[in-house]
């Protein structure tokens, strides 16, 4: 079966390449399912259920070992990789075709196109580390995200990872504290609720008044639809950070999923007006305590980064973006061996298939 761009399957495969985040999850599993198919004698593609939750398992096993994590999304949004508007069954089958006779050349087209998407988030690592607080650019930094072909569709993890340490940098710099203190002065009360008081408040009976470093922790991994929380605060705030465009029914999603009192918005700047507009219509503006926009972001790194403070904050700031970036975005450690181990380092992809990044 000859492999051109006119080949629906490879047009499906592209796609759902092109739509994937850094770790490539879903076409992590299109290749182990290919890859299965070839080496291993009674796999049927058209027979979706046969492989529908082993492929799971086979995927988590690479990306555990490629990208250091496996997928965490819901199981309907990680099995709509075989819906029709991704790669069904039957599209499925004609690569497991072409796969066989290229003796495992669309498997190793997939872990090409992971292998320059990492390439990339190697770049960035380099910039972020190399960064002293005469160099490093906010603004850059985000730029680089949002026109290197790859990591376009992860800008929004950037964009937390700044926001973030920005803030829990500041936050410790100000020793804001947070007291936690028990109003009810019953002595009755107190006996009666003592180990709860203790195993949930912290405190005890007798000393009723406890004060915390106030801190900042981000979530780590939102939803599908990028809808959830991002970071939390113990002093009160839910943030959200959004770098796209937000409607109404998202603005609305958004204040119904988060619990808090007080919410906090980071946005482009572009959106503020938009995003105020939209708060008032929904009858959310009540709610947000502040929206943030990545001028505002760009004034404080400028500020933290200055010869006033970047003894204090400055090399704190920066060394936060480096862990956050480390702990978000994958290594490329052990992606050459895995090729070389498949055999994948010399299969010669056709220049009719222009690796997807």
């Amino acid at each position: 079966m000859p492999i051109n761009n006119n080949n629906l399957s490879k047009k499906a495969l592209d796609l759902v390449i092109r739509k994937s985040r850094v770790h490539l999850y879903k076409p992590i599993q299109i290749a182990e399912i290919l890859f299965h198919h070839r080496t291993e004698r009674g796999w049927n593609l058209s027979d979706l259920e046969s492989y529908r939750n082993i492929s799971k398992r086979w995927r988590d096993d690479v990306s555990l070992l490629l990208v250091g994590r496996r997928s965490t999304s819901s199981q309907k949004y990680q099995d709509n990789v075989f819906e029709a508007n991704a790669m069904p069954p039957e599209l499925l089958a004609k690569l497991g075709q072409t796969n066989k006779k290229g003796k495992g050349v669309v498997e190793a087209y997939v872990y090409k196109a992971l292998e320059a998407r990492l390439s990339s988030v190697r770049e960035v690592e380099d910039y972020i580390r190399k960064s002293t607080p005469d160099t490093f650019d906010l603004k850059k930094l985000v730029a680089i995200f949002q026109t290197t072909p790859g990591l376009r569709r992860s800008v929004d993890k950037m964009y937390e990872i700044l926001v973030y340490a920005l803030f829990a940098t500041i936050v410790r710099a100000l020793k804001a504290q947070v007291t936690l203190e028990i109003g009810n002065k019953d002595e009755e009360i107190l006996k009666d609720f003592e180990r709860f008081i203790k195993m949930v408040l912290g405190i005890d009976g007798k000393q009723t008044r406890l004060v915390l470093p106030a801190a900042l922790y981000r979530v780590g991994v939102t939803n599908a639809a990028d809808r959830g929380l991002d970071i939390w605060a113990n002093f009160g705030p839910a943030i959200q950070v959004k770098h796209l465009t937000l409607t109404p029914e998202l603005v609305e999603d958004i204040a119904d999923n988060i619990t808090a009192d007080r919410i906090v918005i980071a946005c482009v700047d572009s959106e503020r007006e938009a995003i105020e507009t939209l708060l008032k219509q929904v009858g959310w503006s009540e709610r947000i305590q502040g929206i943030i926009t990545i001028s505002d972001l760009d004034e404080w790194y400028k500020l933290c980064l200055s010869k006033k403070y970047r003894a204090n904050l400055g090399a704190k700031l920066l060394q936060d973006v480096s862990r956050e970036f480390a702990a978000e975005f994958p290594s490329s450690k052990e992606i050459g061996p895995f090729m070389v181990k498949r055999g994948y380092d010399k299969t010669v992809i056709p220049p009719e298939w222009q690796i997807q990044i």
